[in-house]
């Protein structure tokens, strides 16, 4: 195993900090202590408790997260915390010990079908990634022990894990009756109680070859086709279990190129969503910029 290496990542609350490493922390669950009492089991945490601005400690997979109390700024101690992480794992010592408790989680899984009838759609009420992963086959899941476990069932022919939910492709050898549902369904569940690991996100691979296009790197009519993609087709593409990322735009022949993954990949139903919906939305909204959308899977 290589050395560990600490970034800082701000979060939506101004009190928390996350340090994400490259390597892996646990074996999978997560941890939350809220004193230096409760952290008994957590040798990295205890040392953390003894800074006086220490609140809170939550340990994950691949990052620690810290509350404080609010007598000090983090730009003033987040890199001297950062600092003092990256010694202690790379020292050796332990984060939790063999011993420690999991945080109890509670977890509920929804079947959904989708516009294409071969994906199923699980959701969840629990945050399962922090990014879009998926899965063509078997031998790509190295980074996710729940795809490759998904990948046992002799039907499932496409796996892909969003934020808080799972798609899952079958081949045509079955249907999707209420026995094969309420199985995967009951599957994922017990998976995520027993806090096995989801995604190894310090190993993780991009889910599409091509990269995606960071929307600061954009200018004029891209930047706005990826802002409305963004605010208002992404969310509804969620919805049915897929996702759709911006690929290109010509000026000269005005035509967008975008990605499908998840359910939408492959659907009957795309090409219809694609001219009835976004095409038509993107034209109303950008007149006179748009001539076509061209949609690869992903």
């Amino acid at each position: 195993m290589g050395k560990h290496e600490i970034s800082i990542e701000t979060t939506n609350n101004p009190s928390i900090v996350k340090f994400n490493s490259n390597q892996l922390l646990t074996k999978g669950g997560s941890y939350q202590y809220n004193n230096v009492d409760e952290a008994k089991e957590s040798p990295l945490s205890k040392q953390l408790f003894h800074l006086p601005f220490v609140s809170k400690v939550f340990i994950s997979a691949n990052f620690i997260a810290i509350e404080k109390f609010d007598i000090v700024e983090w730009d003033a101690i987040q890199e001297e915390i950062r600092e003092l992480v990256e010694l202690y794992l790379n020292q050796g010592n332990s984060v939790v010990t063999d011993t420690a408790e999991p945080k109890k989680i509670a977890v509920e899984i929804y079947a959904e079908s989708t516009p294409n009838p071969e994906v199923m759609k699980f959701g969840s009420n629990r945050l399962l990634t922090e990014k879009d992963f998926e899965y063509k086959n078997k031998e790509a899941t190295t980074n996710s022990p729940l795809a490759a476990a998904l990948f046992g069932y002799v039907f499932v022919k496409e796996v892909y894990i969003a934020e808080n939910y799972v798609s899952i492709t079958k081949t045509e050898t079955i249907e999707w009756s209420s026995t094969v549902v309420n199985d995967l369904r009951q599957y994922i569940k017990s998976y995520i109680e027993d806090n096995k690991l989801v995604i190894d996100e310090t190993i993780a691979v991009s889910k599409i070859e091509v990269p995606q296009v960071a929307l600061e790197d954009l200018t004029g009519t891209s930047l706005d086709i990826a802002g409305i993609l963004e605010e208002y087709v992404k969310p509804a593409v969620a919805s049915d279990g897929g996702n759709i990322i911006f690929e290109s735009y010509d000026e000269d022949s005005q035509v967008v190129h975008v990605i499908l993954q998840g359910a939408c990949s492959g659907c009957p139903s795309s090409t219809v969503t694609l001219k009835n919906g976004i095409e038509t939305m993107l034209k109303e909204m950008l007149p006179n910029k748009i001539a076509a959308v061209v949609a690869s899977n992903g």
